[in-house]
């Protein structure tokens, strides 16, 4: 049975970094990479990322089947999924409507929680630790926008499932990571 790790935090609290800490003694490593680059910055940070990983780490590019990707990995090697939050960036984003209906939105959250209830039922049957790193979007002013706020209750809802899930989970601040208790 696969253990089922979960990093969240804040953008730039170290949670990538802790994660690859966590996968480091694994004797071989997917890194599932789900974000896309929309611009020269965002590319750059890909890069950067890329970068720090060691060679022998493989990289999967699943930016909006995640599940299929994670359903189809070698159960052997440890997953570590990068993020939850591009993920669900993407998907949303991939309605191309700044202003979703509560329709569209219900529709889309039915199709993450299935895909993520899917990852997690892999994970638990898999050989090796699969690990799901997400950004903590819960702590911060309500969005301004429609979109935003679709994508902060997409991603609590993803997020509040992975953890509710995992074997372990942290929450890191400012590149501490802080222990969540069971839920």
């Amino acid at each position: 049975m696969g253990e089922l790790l979960f990093v969240t935090g804040g953008s730039r609290s170290g949670k990538s970094a802790f994660a690859e800490r966590l996968a480091a003694d694994a004797r071989s490593v997917i890194y599932v990479a789900t974000l896309e680059p929309r611009d020269t910055e965002m590319l750059a940070r890909i890069e950067r990322h890329a970068a720090r990983r060691p060679a022998s780490w493989h990289t999967l590019e699943a930016p909006h089947a995640l599940a299929t990707a994670v359903l189809t990995a070698p159960r052997g090697d440890c997953l570590l999924i990068d993020s939850l939050s591009g993920w669900v960036s993407n998907r949303l984003l991939a309605l191309q409507d700044e202003a979703p209906s509560t329709e569209a939105i219900a529709s889309l959250e039915t199709v993450l929680l299935a895909d993520v209830a899917a990852i997690v039922a892999r994970a638990n049957d898999r050989d090796a630790p699969t690990i799901v790193v997400s950004d903590e979007v819960g702590s911060g002013l309500v969005p301004a926008y429609p979109l935003g706020r679709a994508y902060r209750d997409l991603l609590g809802a993803a997020n509040q499932a992975v953890s509710r899930a995992a074997t372990h989970a942290w929450l890191i601040v400012a590149g501490r990571a802080l222990p969540l208790p069971p839920p």
